[in-house]
Protein backbone atom coordinates (compact mmCIF):
# COMPACT_ATOMS: atom_id res chain seq x y z
CA UNK A 1 0.00 0.00 0.00
CA UNK A 2 3.00 2.27 0.08
CA UNK A 3 2.64 3.08 -3.62
CA UNK A 4 -1.14 3.73 -3.44
CA UNK A 5 -2.48 7.24 -3.35
CA UNK A 6 -3.69 8.40 0.01
CA UNK A 7 -7.13 9.40 -1.35
CA UNK A 8 -7.69 5.83 -2.56
CA UNK A 9 -6.01 3.70 0.10
CA UNK A 10 -7.34 5.45 3.22
CA UNK A 11 -10.64 6.87 4.36
CA UNK A 12 -9.12 10.04 5.84
CA UNK A 13 -6.41 12.38 4.66
CA UNK A 14 -2.96 11.40 5.82
CA UNK A 15 -0.53 13.91 7.12
CA UNK A 16 2.79 14.03 5.25
CA UNK A 17 5.77 12.80 7.19
CA UNK A 18 8.30 15.59 7.80
CA UNK A 19 11.54 15.09 5.93
CA UNK A 20 13.63 15.56 9.03
CA UNK A 21 11.94 12.58 10.77
CA UNK A 22 12.69 10.13 8.00
CA UNK A 23 15.22 7.53 9.15
CA UNK A 24 15.06 8.64 12.80
CA UNK A 25 14.49 5.71 15.19
CA UNK A 26 11.34 5.76 17.32
CA UNK A 27 11.98 6.87 20.88
CA UNK A 28 9.56 4.35 22.35
CA UNK A 29 11.16 1.33 20.82
CA UNK A 30 10.45 -1.11 18.00
CA UNK A 31 7.25 -2.50 19.58
CA UNK A 32 5.38 0.80 19.07
CA UNK A 33 5.67 0.46 15.30
CA UNK A 34 3.45 -2.69 15.35
CA UNK A 35 0.54 -1.02 17.18
CA UNK A 36 -2.50 -0.56 14.92
CA UNK A 37 -6.25 -0.22 15.29
CA UNK A 38 -9.45 -0.51 13.27
CA UNK A 39 -10.21 2.53 11.08
CA UNK A 40 -13.96 1.92 10.76
CA UNK A 41 -16.15 4.92 11.58
CA UNK A 42 -19.38 3.85 13.30
CA UNK A 43 -22.54 5.97 13.36
CA UNK A 44 -23.43 7.57 16.66
CA UNK A 45 -26.55 5.39 16.93
CA UNK A 46 -24.40 2.24 16.86
CA UNK A 47 -21.90 3.76 19.30
CA UNK A 48 -24.72 4.57 21.72
CA UNK A 49 -26.09 1.02 21.39
CA UNK A 50 -22.67 -0.51 22.07
CA UNK A 51 -22.18 1.76 25.08
CA UNK A 52 -25.58 0.83 26.55
CA UNK A 53 -25.00 -2.89 25.92
CA UNK A 54 -21.66 -2.85 27.71
CA UNK A 55 -23.26 -1.24 30.79
CA UNK A 56 -26.41 -3.32 30.98
CA UNK A 57 -27.29 -4.62 34.43
CA UNK A 58 -28.95 -7.95 35.19
CA UNK A 59 -26.93 -10.14 32.80
CA UNK A 60 -23.42 -11.63 33.08
CA UNK A 61 -20.40 -9.86 31.64
CA UNK A 62 -20.05 -12.40 28.86
CA UNK A 63 -23.65 -11.69 27.80
CA UNK A 64 -22.93 -7.95 27.77
CA UNK A 65 -19.96 -8.51 25.45
CA UNK A 66 -22.04 -10.56 22.98
CA UNK A 67 -24.88 -8.02 23.10
CA UNK A 68 -22.38 -5.24 22.31
CA UNK A 69 -21.08 -7.29 19.38
CA UNK A 70 -24.65 -7.77 18.12
CA UNK A 71 -25.37 -4.05 18.53
CA UNK A 72 -22.32 -3.28 16.41
CA UNK A 73 -23.44 -5.76 13.71
CA UNK A 74 -27.22 -5.14 13.48
CA UNK A 75 -28.71 -2.81 10.86
CA UNK A 76 -29.77 0.35 12.67
CA UNK A 77 -32.50 1.08 10.10
CA UNK A 78 -33.98 -2.41 10.59
CA UNK A 79 -33.18 -3.51 14.16
CA UNK A 80 -35.61 -6.45 14.05
CA UNK A 81 -34.17 -7.93 10.87
CA UNK A 82 -31.71 -10.77 10.38
CA UNK A 83 -28.23 -10.27 11.77
CA UNK A 84 -26.09 -11.34 8.84
CA UNK A 85 -22.86 -12.31 10.62
CA UNK A 86 -20.94 -15.55 10.92
CA UNK A 87 -20.16 -17.17 14.22
CA UNK A 88 -16.45 -16.49 13.75
CA UNK A 89 -17.03 -12.73 13.36
CA UNK A 90 -19.21 -12.48 16.47
CA UNK A 91 -16.79 -14.48 18.61
CA UNK A 92 -13.91 -12.23 17.53
CA UNK A 93 -15.87 -9.06 18.30
CA UNK A 94 -17.01 -10.43 21.67
CA UNK A 95 -13.47 -11.74 22.36
CA UNK A 96 -14.86 -15.09 23.53
CA UNK A 97 -14.42 -18.71 22.66
CA UNK A 98 -17.12 -20.64 20.83
CA UNK A 99 -18.39 -22.37 23.97
CA UNK A 100 -18.54 -19.12 25.94
CA UNK A 101 -20.32 -17.49 22.98
CA UNK A 102 -23.09 -20.10 23.04
CA UNK A 103 -23.46 -19.74 26.82
CA UNK A 104 -23.78 -15.98 26.37
CA UNK A 105 -26.50 -16.49 23.75
CA UNK A 106 -28.40 -18.67 26.21
CA UNK A 107 -28.15 -15.93 28.83
CA UNK A 108 -29.43 -13.31 26.39
CA UNK A 109 -32.27 -15.54 25.24
CA UNK A 110 -33.28 -16.23 28.86
CA UNK A 111 -33.32 -12.48 29.51
CA UNK A 112 -35.60 -11.93 26.47
CA UNK A 113 -33.06 -9.85 24.53
CA UNK A 114 -32.46 -12.11 21.49
CA UNK A 115 -34.40 -14.72 19.55
CA UNK A 116 -32.84 -17.82 18.04
CA UNK A 117 -35.27 -19.48 15.59
CA UNK A 118 -34.91 -23.09 14.64
CA UNK A 119 -32.51 -23.99 11.88
CA UNK A 120 -34.41 -24.52 8.65
CA UNK A 121 -33.83 -27.54 6.46
CA UNK A 122 -33.91 -27.70 2.69
CA UNK A 123 -35.68 -31.00 2.09
CA UNK A 124 -34.95 -31.16 -1.63
CA UNK A 125 -31.19 -30.74 -1.25
CA UNK A 126 -30.97 -32.52 2.12
CA UNK A 127 -29.04 -29.62 3.65
CA UNK A 128 -29.48 -27.44 6.70
CA UNK A 129 -29.95 -23.73 6.17
CA UNK A 130 -28.61 -20.83 8.18
CA UNK A 131 -30.05 -19.78 11.53
CA UNK A 132 -30.13 -16.00 12.01
CA UNK A 133 -30.29 -14.08 15.26
CA UNK A 134 -32.91 -11.39 15.95
CA UNK A 135 -33.04 -8.63 18.52
CA UNK A 136 -36.29 -8.45 20.46
CA UNK A 137 -38.33 -5.31 20.95
CA UNK A 138 -37.04 -5.07 24.51
CA UNK A 139 -33.41 -5.19 23.38
CA UNK A 140 -33.96 -2.63 20.60
CA UNK A 141 -35.61 -0.27 23.05
CA UNK A 142 -32.82 -0.66 25.65
CA UNK A 143 -30.11 -0.12 23.05
CA UNK A 144 -31.85 2.99 21.70
CA UNK A 145 -32.38 1.61 18.20
CA UNK A 146 -36.14 2.31 18.40
CA UNK A 147 -38.11 4.85 20.37
CA UNK A 148 -39.75 3.70 23.57
CA UNK A 149 -43.58 3.66 23.54
CA UNK A 150 -44.93 6.87 25.02
CA UNK A 151 -47.29 6.90 28.00
CA UNK A 152 -50.80 8.45 27.73
CA UNK A 153 -49.68 11.58 29.58
CA UNK A 154 -46.75 12.04 27.22
CA UNK A 155 -49.06 11.48 24.24
CA UNK A 156 -51.40 14.26 25.37
CA UNK A 157 -48.44 16.59 25.90
CA UNK A 158 -47.07 15.82 22.43
CA UNK A 159 -50.49 16.41 20.84
CA UNK A 160 -50.74 19.79 22.55
CA UNK A 161 -47.26 20.68 21.34
CA UNK A 162 -48.14 19.65 17.76
CA UNK A 163 -51.30 21.76 17.77
CA UNK A 164 -49.33 24.73 19.04
CA UNK A 165 -46.70 24.20 16.37
CA UNK A 166 -49.39 23.98 13.69
CA UNK A 167 -50.62 27.46 14.57
CA UNK A 168 -47.57 29.51 15.58
CA UNK A 169 -49.70 32.57 16.26
CA UNK A 170 -51.73 30.78 18.93
CA UNK A 171 -48.60 29.31 20.56
CA UNK A 172 -48.00 32.54 22.49
CA UNK A 173 -50.38 33.64 25.24
CA UNK A 174 -50.22 37.26 24.08
CA UNK A 175 -49.72 38.29 20.49
CA UNK A 176 -46.86 40.63 19.83
CA UNK A 177 -48.47 42.17 16.77
CA UNK A 178 -51.78 42.17 14.95
CA UNK A 179 -50.79 43.54 11.55
CA UNK A 180 -47.45 41.91 10.75
CA UNK A 181 -48.43 38.36 11.75
CA UNK A 182 -50.02 37.62 8.41
CA UNK A 183 -46.94 38.69 6.48
CA UNK A 184 -44.62 36.78 8.78
CA UNK A 185 -46.44 33.44 8.79
CA UNK A 186 -47.79 33.47 5.25
CA UNK A 187 -47.12 30.57 2.87
CA UNK A 188 -43.98 31.27 0.90
CA UNK A 189 -44.87 28.69 -1.80
CA UNK A 190 -48.54 29.42 -2.63
CA UNK A 191 -49.28 26.40 -4.80
CA UNK A 192 -53.03 26.91 -4.39
CA UNK A 193 -53.25 29.81 -6.86
CA UNK A 194 -50.26 29.05 -9.10
CA UNK A 195 -50.63 26.94 -12.22
CA UNK A 196 -47.43 25.01 -11.57
CA UNK A 197 -44.27 25.40 -9.56
CA UNK A 198 -40.99 26.25 -11.30
CA UNK A 199 -39.26 23.18 -12.65
CA UNK A 200 -42.43 21.09 -12.95
CA UNK A 201 -43.88 19.87 -16.21
CA UNK A 202 -47.37 20.99 -17.24
CA UNK A 203 -50.09 18.49 -16.45
CA UNK A 204 -50.89 17.81 -20.13
CA UNK A 205 -47.24 16.93 -20.88
CA UNK A 206 -46.74 14.49 -18.00
CA UNK A 207 -47.95 11.64 -20.24
CA UNK A 208 -44.84 12.00 -22.42
CA UNK A 209 -42.84 10.41 -19.59
CA UNK A 210 -44.58 7.10 -20.34
CA UNK A 211 -43.15 7.14 -23.89
CA UNK A 212 -39.52 7.49 -22.78
CA UNK A 213 -39.25 11.30 -22.80
CA UNK A 214 -36.95 12.59 -20.09
CA UNK A 215 -38.03 15.65 -18.15
CA UNK A 216 -35.18 17.81 -19.46
CA UNK A 217 -35.92 16.67 -23.02
CA UNK A 218 -39.53 17.78 -22.66
CA UNK A 219 -38.38 21.23 -21.53
CA UNK A 220 -36.06 21.38 -24.54
CA UNK A 221 -38.88 20.39 -26.89
CA UNK A 222 -41.03 23.13 -25.37
CA UNK A 223 -38.32 25.63 -26.28
CA UNK A 224 -38.02 24.25 -29.83
CA UNK A 225 -41.79 24.45 -30.29
CA UNK A 226 -41.78 28.06 -29.10
CA UNK A 227 -39.06 28.85 -31.62
CA UNK A 228 -41.27 27.47 -34.43
CA UNK A 229 -44.26 29.48 -33.25
CA UNK A 230 -46.09 26.53 -31.69
CA UNK A 231 -46.96 25.16 -28.28
CA UNK A 232 -45.84 21.65 -27.43
CA UNK A 233 -49.13 21.08 -25.60
CA UNK A 234 -51.10 21.75 -28.82
CA UNK A 235 -48.95 19.36 -30.85
CA UNK A 236 -49.16 16.57 -28.28
CA UNK A 237 -52.92 17.00 -27.86
CA UNK A 238 -53.51 16.69 -31.64
CA UNK A 239 -51.14 13.77 -32.44
CA UNK A 240 -51.26 11.86 -29.15
CA UNK A 241 -52.99 8.79 -30.61
CA UNK A 242 -50.38 8.55 -33.38
CA UNK A 243 -47.54 9.38 -31.03
CA UNK A 244 -48.36 6.43 -28.77
CA UNK A 245 -47.90 3.91 -31.59
CA UNK A 246 -44.85 5.53 -33.20
CA UNK A 247 -41.64 3.48 -33.25
CA UNK A 248 -39.48 6.57 -32.64
CA UNK A 249 -41.75 9.06 -30.86
CA UNK A 250 -38.97 11.56 -30.13
CA UNK A 251 -37.96 11.90 -33.78
CA UNK A 252 -41.60 11.94 -34.85
CA UNK A 253 -42.47 14.75 -32.47
CA UNK A 254 -39.43 16.82 -33.43
CA UNK A 255 -40.34 16.50 -37.10
CA UNK A 256 -43.86 17.70 -36.40
CA UNK A 257 -42.49 20.82 -34.70
CA UNK A 258 -40.85 21.90 -37.97
CA UNK A 259 -43.98 21.48 -40.13
CA UNK A 260 -46.16 24.51 -41.03
CA UNK A 261 -49.30 22.84 -39.65
CA UNK A 262 -51.47 24.98 -37.39
CA UNK A 263 -51.88 22.60 -34.47
CA UNK A 264 -53.52 25.27 -32.31
CA UNK A 265 -56.43 25.58 -34.76
CA UNK A 266 -56.79 21.80 -34.97
CA UNK A 267 -56.84 21.53 -31.20
CA UNK A 268 -59.49 24.24 -30.88
CA UNK A 269 -61.60 22.62 -33.62
CA UNK A 270 -61.32 19.22 -31.96
CA UNK A 271 -62.20 20.62 -28.56
CA UNK A 272 -65.17 22.46 -30.09
CA UNK A 273 -66.44 19.27 -31.71
CA UNK A 274 -66.01 17.33 -28.48
CA UNK A 275 -67.78 20.08 -26.55
CA UNK A 276 -70.65 20.04 -29.08
CA UNK A 277 -71.05 16.29 -28.74
CA UNK A 278 -70.98 16.54 -24.97
CA UNK A 279 -73.53 19.37 -25.05
CA UNK A 280 -75.81 17.33 -27.31
CA UNK A 281 -75.58 14.37 -24.97
CA UNK A 282 -76.28 16.64 -22.00
CA UNK A 283 -79.30 18.17 -23.76
CA UNK A 284 -80.64 14.72 -24.67
CA UNK A 285 -80.27 13.64 -21.07
CA UNK A 286 -82.09 16.76 -19.87
CA UNK A 287 -84.91 16.16 -22.37
CA UNK A 288 -85.34 12.57 -21.24
CA UNK A 289 -85.33 13.67 -17.60
CA UNK A 290 -87.98 16.33 -18.29
CA UNK A 291 -90.16 13.82 -20.20
CA UNK A 292 -89.88 11.31 -17.37
CA UNK A 293 -91.14 13.99 -14.98
CA UNK A 294 -94.05 14.82 -17.30
CA UNK A 295 -95.14 11.21 -17.87
CA UNK A 296 -98.87 10.77 -17.20
CA UNK A 297 -99.67 14.50 -17.43
CA UNK A 298 -101.76 16.52 -19.90
CA UNK A 299 -100.83 19.93 -21.31
CA UNK A 300 -102.58 22.62 -23.36
CA UNK A 301 -101.12 25.30 -25.58
CA UNK A 302 -101.51 29.01 -24.92
CA UNK A 303 -104.75 29.27 -26.96
CA UNK A 304 -106.28 26.15 -25.43
CA UNK A 305 -107.02 24.60 -28.83
CA UNK A 306 -104.48 21.80 -28.62
CA UNK A 307 -104.23 19.09 -26.00
CA UNK A 308 -101.07 17.00 -25.49
CA UNK A 309 -101.07 13.80 -23.45
CA UNK A 310 -97.64 12.48 -22.38
CA UNK A 311 -97.53 8.74 -21.73
CA UNK A 312 -94.75 6.25 -21.12
CA UNK A 313 -95.39 4.34 -24.36
CA UNK A 314 -97.32 6.58 -26.78
CA UNK A 315 -97.87 10.34 -26.59
CA UNK A 316 -100.77 11.94 -28.47
CA UNK A 317 -101.82 15.42 -29.58
CA UNK A 318 -105.38 16.48 -30.29
CA UNK A 319 -106.50 19.66 -32.04
CA UNK A 320 -110.07 20.92 -31.77
CA UNK A 321 -110.38 20.82 -35.62
CA UNK A 322 -109.42 17.13 -35.78
CA UNK A 323 -111.80 14.25 -35.20
CA UNK A 324 -109.33 11.93 -33.44
CA UNK A 325 -106.02 12.44 -31.56
CA UNK A 326 -102.81 11.88 -33.49
CA UNK A 327 -99.77 9.94 -32.30
CA UNK A 328 -96.73 12.17 -31.87
CA UNK A 329 -93.86 10.82 -33.99
CA UNK A 330 -90.42 12.04 -34.94
CA UNK A 331 -88.13 14.26 -32.87
CA UNK A 332 -90.89 16.03 -30.97
CA UNK A 333 -89.34 15.65 -27.52
CA UNK A 334 -86.88 18.57 -27.77
CA UNK A 335 -89.54 20.94 -29.11
CA UNK A 336 -91.98 19.92 -26.41
CA UNK A 337 -89.41 20.52 -23.63
CA UNK A 338 -88.42 23.92 -25.13
CA UNK A 339 -92.07 25.00 -25.32
CA UNK A 340 -92.65 23.82 -21.77
CA UNK A 341 -89.65 25.77 -20.49
CA UNK A 342 -90.67 28.88 -22.46
CA UNK A 343 -94.17 28.83 -20.95
CA UNK A 344 -96.03 28.13 -24.21
CA UNK A 345 -97.54 24.98 -22.70
CA UNK A 346 -99.62 24.87 -19.53
CA UNK A 347 -100.54 21.91 -17.34
CA UNK A 348 -104.10 20.76 -17.67
CA UNK A 349 -106.72 22.10 -15.27
CA UNK A 350 -110.48 21.63 -14.97
CA UNK A 351 -111.07 25.04 -16.59
CA UNK A 352 -108.83 24.25 -19.55
CA UNK A 353 -110.49 20.86 -20.02
CA UNK A 354 -113.94 22.47 -20.07
CA UNK A 355 -112.78 25.14 -22.52
CA UNK A 356 -111.31 22.52 -24.86
CA UNK A 357 -114.53 20.44 -24.67
CA UNK A 358 -116.64 23.52 -25.51
CA UNK A 359 -114.51 24.35 -28.54
CA UNK A 360 -114.68 20.74 -29.63
CA UNK A 361 -118.53 20.80 -29.46
CA UNK A 362 -118.63 23.98 -31.57
CA UNK A 363 -116.46 22.35 -34.22
CA UNK A 364 -118.69 19.28 -34.33
CA UNK A 365 -121.80 21.47 -34.72
CA UNK A 366 -120.19 23.38 -37.58
CA UNK A 367 -119.31 20.13 -39.40
CA UNK A 368 -122.87 18.85 -38.92
CA UNK A 369 -124.39 21.98 -40.44
CA UNK A 370 -122.09 21.78 -43.43
CA UNK A 371 -123.10 18.14 -44.11
CA UNK A 372 -126.93 18.73 -43.90
CA UNK A 373 -128.68 18.71 -47.47
CA UNK A 374 -130.57 21.94 -48.55
CA UNK A 375 -134.14 22.22 -50.10
CA UNK A 376 -133.06 23.14 -53.65
CA UNK A 377 -134.44 20.18 -55.68
CA UNK A 378 -136.05 22.28 -58.54
CA UNK A 379 -132.90 24.24 -59.06
CA UNK A 380 -130.85 21.08 -59.05
CA UNK A 381 -133.26 19.51 -61.65
CA UNK A 382 -132.91 22.53 -63.93
CA UNK A 383 -129.18 22.40 -63.66
CA UNK A 384 -129.24 18.70 -64.56
CA UNK A 385 -131.34 19.35 -67.72
CA UNK A 386 -129.00 22.10 -68.82
CA UNK A 387 -125.99 19.91 -68.27
CA UNK A 388 -127.66 17.05 -70.22
CA UNK A 389 -128.23 19.24 -73.29
CA UNK A 390 -124.70 20.55 -73.18
CA UNK A 391 -123.38 17.02 -72.89
CA UNK A 392 -125.37 15.79 -75.86
CA UNK A 393 -124.08 18.64 -77.96
CA UNK A 394 -120.52 17.88 -77.06
CA UNK A 395 -120.94 14.16 -77.74
CA UNK A 396 -122.41 14.89 -81.18
CA UNK A 397 -119.43 17.02 -82.09
CA UNK A 398 -117.04 14.28 -81.03
CA UNK A 399 -119.01 11.65 -83.03
CA UNK A 400 -118.83 13.66 -86.23
CA UNK A 401 -115.10 14.09 -85.77
CA UNK A 402 -114.35 10.38 -85.39
CA UNK A 403 -117.13 9.06 -87.69
CA UNK A 404 -118.72 6.92 -85.05
CA UNK A 405 -122.32 5.88 -84.86
CA UNK A 406 -124.41 7.61 -82.32
CA UNK A 407 -126.53 5.23 -80.23
CA UNK A 408 -130.31 5.76 -80.39
CA UNK A 409 -133.04 4.49 -78.12
CA UNK A 410 -134.89 2.74 -81.01
CA UNK A 411 -132.14 0.42 -82.15
CA UNK A 412 -128.65 0.25 -83.45
CA UNK A 413 -126.97 3.51 -83.88
CA UNK A 414 -126.74 5.37 -87.14
CA UNK A 415 -123.80 7.15 -88.62
CA UNK A 416 -123.33 10.76 -87.74
CA UNK A 417 -122.84 11.61 -91.48
CA UNK A 418 -125.13 10.41 -94.31
CA UNK A 419 -123.74 7.88 -96.78
CA UNK A 420 -122.92 9.11 -100.24
CA UNK A 421 -125.03 7.87 -103.28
Amino acid sequence: MAIAQHLVAGEVRLRPVPSENIGTPSPVGDDAAHLRSDSVNLPWVILRAVHRASRLDGVPARARSVLAALARTVDASNPYGHIFARRELLTVRAMQSERTFYRSLQDLEAAGLVERPQQRRYAQAGLFGRAYLHLTERAATILGLVDAPASPAETDTAAAADSAAADPIEAFPHRSATLADGAIYKDLIPAAFQKRQPGQLPADLQRLRSLGFHEFLIFKLMKEARQHGKLLSDVVAVVWEHLKVAHRPINYLRKLLTTPTDFAHQRVARQTAIAAVQQAQHDAHEVQAALSRCTGQTFFDATGTRRIVIAADVSTTHDVREAQPRVMAGAWQAGFVDALRAGRLRPATAELDEQFAAQRREQLRAHALAATPQDDAPERGLDAAVLSRVGDTQLGILARLVGARRPTPDGPGRSATPARA
